[in-house]
C-alpha cells in the first residue's frame, strides 16, 4: 500500500554531503511498505494520504545509549546524592548499580519484560523510534541472558527497533570483588559464548574507569566479543581518564561514551579513527556534576558527535532526547545543527545503521516525527517532547509500541 504525506510545512533532514541541515519545503512523502519511496511534489494515484496539517517532520531520532532492563527506580539514591554522597560512595555503601542487580537477579522473566517494555514505550513516545539497549543488570550467566532475552522479544512483538547490546562488563557482582579477573574470565568463557549462540546481542560493552574494569580487562573482553561476532564499544573516561579513549581507537569500538574526563591525547586518537563519540549530557546533569563532555572542542578536532539520553535508573531517568539536545547546546557546545545531527544521522552510525534510518530520503525507512514547531531552533529550545504531534514508525503513525512489525 502506497501511502503519502502531505501538508507539509517543512522537511527538516541532515545532508551528509554539504554536511549541514536540509529543509525541504512544498514537497510530499511518498511511502511504499514501510520505506520512502521518494519526496516530491505530486502526488501517484491510488496513494493513500496523510495530512500532516502543516507539521514540520524529522526524522525519528535514534538513541543510541540507554540501559532499559531494570525492575525498579532508586528514588532513595537521588535523595542521597543531594545530602551530598557521591555516586562512588553510594556504590561502595551497596547502593548503585549493585541495588539494580539484586533487582533484576530476584525478578521472574515476566516481570522484567513488563517493566522493560514500560520503558521502551516511554522512550518511543519521546521520539526514539530506534533504541540501543544493553543488559549489564544481571551480572550472572542466567540473568544476562534472561536480560537480552527480554529485549530480543520486546524487539519482535513491537515496532521499535532495538539494537540489543550485553554489558555483563557493567560492574563487579558480589563475591568477585577480590577476585575480578574471575569473573573477567567468566564473561569471555561462559557469557559471550551463550550470547553468541542464542544471537542475542549486536554489541559488546565494557564500562572502562578505574574502579571499574582496567584497560586491560576491557581489552580482553572486546577481543573476545570480536571473535564471536560482537562489535565492541565502550562506556569511556566517565569519572576520570582512564585511557578508554584510546583502547576505544586501538579496537575499533564503534562508540566511546560518556567522555566527560577524556585526555588531550584521547581526544587526538578519537580525531584519527572512525569512533563516534556519544555525549551524555543528560548523566552529568541528573549526578549534579559541572564537568560536561566538551563536544565543541571535539568537533573542532574532527571528531563525530552522537548524543544519547544513557536511561537508567540510578544516573539518568531523563526518556526525551530533544531533552538532551538542550544540554548539549548549553553545556556541551553543540550548535542546533550539530545537535540535530548527533540524535538523527550520527547516532545512526553509532548503531551502524546510518543507510537505513536517520535521514528522510529514498530507500530509508519512514521513521518520522511529526512537530508543531516553526523551525528547528524550537526542539532544543521547549527542551522537552510536548510539541512532538505524531510519531511514525515504519510508514504508520502509531502510539502504541504493541503493533506488530
Amino acid at each position: 500500500m502506497i501511502s503519502t504525506i502531505t501538508n507539509i510545512k517543512s522537511i527538516f533532514t541532515w545532508d551528509p554531503m554539504k554536511d549541514q541541515i536540509n529543509e525541504i519545503t512544498g514537497k510530499n512523502i511518498v511511502i511504499d511498505n514501510g520505506i520512502i519511496k521518494e519526496i516530491c511534489e505530486t502526488i501517484p494515484d491510488r496513494s493513500k494520504k496523510i495530512d500532516a496539517k502543516g507539521s514540520c517532520i524529522t526524522p525519528g531520532f535514534i538513541d543510541c545509549h540507554t540501559h532499559p532492563v531494570f525492575l525498579n527506580g532508586r528514588s532513595n539514591e537521588f535523595n542521597m546524592r543531594i545530602s551530598g554522597k557521591s555516586y562512588q560512595d553510594i556504590e561502595n555503601a551497596g547502593g548503585g548499580i549493585k541495588s539494580t542487580v539484586f533487582d533484576v537477579q530476584n525478578s521472574n522473566y515476566e516481570q522484567l519484560y513488563e517493566k522493560t517494555l514500560e520503558n521502551i514505550e516511554s522512550l518511543f513516545l519521546n521520539g526514539s523510534t530506534s533504541i540501543e539497549a544493553k543488559s549489564g543488570y544481571g551480572l550472572t550467566l542466567d540473568d544476562e541472558i534472561k536480560s537480552l532475552r527480554v529485549l530480543k522479544d520486546i524487539n519482535q512483538n513491537t515496532c521499535v527497533d532495538i539494537f540489543p547490546t550485553f554489558m555483563g562488563a557493567h560492574a563487579f557482582p558480589q563475591g568477585f570483588e577480590k577476585k575480578r579477573d574471575k569473573y573477567v574470565d567468566m564473561i569471555c568463557d561462559e557469557m559471550i559464548p551463550k550470547v553468541a549462540e542464542e544471537k542475542l546481542a549486536t554489541y559488546c560493552d565494557v564500562f572502562c574507569e578505574n574502579g571499574f574494569f582496567t584497560v586491560n580487562q576491557s581489552r580482553k573482553i572486546l577481543e573476545t566479543g570480536l571473535r564471536y561476532g560482537l562489535l565492541p564499544r565502550l562506556h569511556a573516561d566517565e569519572f576520570m581518564d582512564s585511557g578508554a579513549a584510546e583502547l576505544a581507537v586501538e579496537i575499533g569500538a564503534i562508540s566511546a561514551d560518556h567522555l566527560m574526563k577524556v585526555s588531550n591525547r584521547g581526544i587526538k586518537k578519537l580525531a584519527d579513527s572512525n569512533v563516534i563519540a556519544t555525549l551524555l549530557p543528560g548523566t552529568t546533569l541528573f549526578l549534579g556534576q559541572d564537568k560536561y563532555a566538551n563536544g565543541k572542542k571535539m568537533i573542532e578536532n574532527g571528531i563525530e558527535i552522537a548524543l544519547a539520553t544513557d536511561f537508567n535508573p540510578g544516573s539518568s531517568t531523563i526518556k526525551s532526547l530533544p531533552t538532551i539536545m538542550f544540554l548539549g547546546c548549553l553545556y556541551c557546545g553543540l550548535s542546533i545543527e550539530k545537535a540535530f545531527k548527533a540524535v538523527t544521522y550520527s547516532s545512526a552510525k553509532a548503531v551502524n545503521s546510518e543507510k537505513k534510518i536517520g535521514l528522510i530520503k529514498k530507500n530509508y525507512k519512514a521513521d518520522l516525527i511529526f512537530w508543531n514547531i516553526e523551525n528547528i531552533n524550537e526542539i532544543p529550545y521547549w527542551f522537552s517532547s510536548e510539541r512532538i504531534k505524531l510519531i511514525m514508525k515504519d510508514g504508520k503513525i502509531t502510539s502504541n509500541i504493541k503493533n506488530q512489525k
